[in-house]
């Protein structure tokens, strides 16, 4: 622990505290004045002069040191600046000749004495050069961030759009089939049907079974005249495996059923056209 001199008498309170503030660090970090003039920018000399009243340490000087010892650089900043508020206040206009030749002799002495290309840490050196700048007031420039955020929206429009188009191409843009949960349950869009419109059939595999998209029952009872959803699942099923209904309109009509009792001979069901549990279980298999 150093063993410090006293502090002038006539040096103004918040001096006081921001220099004993600045000793407990250095005592705590169990520096020398030699090691702590390796580690920053500053000479022995400055720092004991900055350190027992003598003269007002500079920010980069407070901010270094904060750095070196780890401690809380915001606060010992503002410490300094109400520090620099008083020192200033009491000594108004040009400094005197005395401080003149002091600031010139640690000119020369930090000059004669090669400071280390390792002897300021990148931090220190980084906060150092950034304190010691005026704000720019530069940032980036607000014409990017505008056009940035305008090509996202379109992109994000592009993709909508080739997913509806695609939707539409497929027959299936009134999406039953995104609406069908697991277990037939689904809210799906009421189902109607225009004159000579068709469905889209998109059959894929799902846990073993085939879905088309537009029902996922495997109970629903269709006779003739049947309509729906179902409807059009069975037909798109029909179709893939071979058997074909005539369009997929979501109606069971006389296409439909013969198709229905040519896929329950083939597998040896009653061939009664009408698709029931049995039935489904042939045609998503």
């Amino acid at each position: 622990m150093s063993r410090w001199k006293g502090l002038p008498a006539s040096l103004d309170h918040r001096v006081r505290h921001l220099v004993v503030q600045l000793r407990r660090l250095k005592d705590h970090s169990g520096l020398s004045l030699a090691a702590l003039a390796a580690r920053t920018s500053y000479s022995k000399s400055s720092w004991e002069r900055y350190l027992n009243g003598k003269k007002l340490p500079p920010r980069a000087a407070v901010e270094a040191l904060a750095r070196v010892c780890e401690a809380d650089v915001p606060r010992l900043l503002a410490l300094h600046e109400v520090a620099e508020q008083a020192w200033n206040a009491e000594r108004p206009g040009p400094p005197a000749e005395k401080n003149e030749k002091n600031e010139t002799a640690e000119k020369v002495e930090t000059a004669e004495k090669p400071v280390p290309a390792t002897a300021v840490p990148p931090a220190t050196a980084t906060a150092t050069a950034t304190a010691a700048s005026p704000p720019s007031g530069r940032g980036m420039p607000f014409g990017p961030l505008v056009l940035g955020a305008l090509a996202v929206l379109v992109a994000a429009g592009a993709v909508l759009l080739v997913a509806r188009l695609w939707q539409d191409a497929n027959g299936i843009g009134r999406g039953a089939g995104a609406a069908m949960t697991a277990g037939g349950t689904g809210a799906a869009p009421a189902f109607t049907h225009r004159p000579g419109e068709v469905f889209g059939c998109r059959v894929q595999r799902s846990a073993g079974a085939l879905y088309a998209g537009h029902s996922r029952t495997d109970t629903a009872v269709l006779g003739s005249g049947a309509s729906g959803w179902d409807v059009v699942e069975a037909q798109c099923l029909l179709r893939h495996q071979g058997y074909d209904p005539g369009g997929v309109d979501g109606i069971v009509g006389g296409r439909t059923v013969r198709a229905v009792k040519r896929l329950q001979a083939t597998f040896k069901l009653p061939t009664d056209g009408i698709v029931g549990p049995d039935t489904w279980k042939v045609l998503r298999r």
